[in-house]
């Protein structure tokens, strides 16, 4: 059964909402050493993230000051997004900063009472995961 993943965060002014895995890519750093250090992070050393071969991400998104710009909002930056589907297989604890995490259905996923726990476009985000994957409802 497929479940995915959302962290439970609280952001630097104060609001606690629901995240998906995401993080910087370091100076010289590769793509694909960036997404197992940012599970690894977020999920715990024994999350064993299988990082795909390829590291073609499924959609970019661009993160604005201004929310109006593009639906994505960052409001320290204009960031640029690559974003992947990450399959997990082994166990995993939220890291020393997650408040939570907790899996759900690809249909909870998709529901309005997660949608408006998550802010900044992740709630965008994790619907263009789901139908990139084909589980969309």
């Amino acid at each position: 059964e497929t479940e995915i993943g959302l962290l439970l965060r609280q952001a630097a002014d104060g609001t606690i909402s629901r995240l998906i895995v995401s993080g910087r890519v370091k100076y010289g750093e590769r793509v694909r050493d960036a997404l197992m250090r940012h599970c690894e992070k977020d999920l715990g050393p024994l999350a064993l993230p299988q990082i795909p071969p390829a590291t073609a991400p499924f959609t970019v998104a661009e993160y604005f000051p201004d929310p109006l710009v593009s639906g994505f909002h960052d409001p320290r930056q204009h960031a640029v997004s690559l974003a992947y589907l990450v399959p997990i297989d082994g166990e995993c604890q939220p890291s020393h900063d997650a408040l939570d995490l907790a899996w759900v259905t690809p249909e909870e996923a998709a529901s309005d009472e997660v949608r408006v726990e998550m802010t900044g476009g992740h709630d965008r985000l994790l619907r263009l995961a789901l139908a990139h994957a084909g589980r969309l409802p």
